[in-house]
């Protein structure tokens, strides 16, 4: 079963981001509490690592802080060395388009092959700009 971020407003979805498995988004999550949070989640960046990714949202407000914590992750997993992707689909996607981290930021990625952190940034931006949640589904 796929985890698929999403906006909507009233029936119209405005963006969408395709996830891939909820391991896939447990990894990213993972790497986050060992890299970055020392064991610990949720001590450094509370709303993504806090919230359930079985349903739910995030709010315009959340969104914002959101934004930030990705922001912060972005910068420190730049640094850090990169991990090869795990799962079948994104080696497959890696092979077919060239794909080869060099960095942990690059080495979580959504199903079109984009890095994830930069999608989720850009979700968070729109969900602030449109006042409207952002949707677990």
């Amino acid at each position: 079963m796929g985890l698929y971020l999403c906006v909507f407003d009233g029936d119209e979805e405005v963006e969408g981001i395709d996830l891939g498995s909820y391991e896939d988004f447990g990894r990213f999550r993972d790497a986050v509490r060992d890299h970055l949070e020392h064991g610990k989640p949720g001590s450094r960046y509370p709303v993504l690592m806090r919230h359930s990714d079985r349903d739910g949202a995030w709010t315009p407000d959340e969104a914002r802080v959101l934004h930030d914590e990705l922001e912060g992750i972005s910068q420190a997993f730049l640094r850090k060395q990169p991990l090869q992707f795990w799962a079948v689909w994104q080696r497959q996607l890696a092979a077919e388009r060239g794909l080869s981290p060099n960095n942990l930021y690059e080495s979580f990625i959504d199903v079109d092959g984009e890095p994830l952190i930069a999608r989720l940034m850009a979700l968070c931006l729109l969900a602030q700009d449109r006042q409207l949640p952002i949707l677990f589904q």
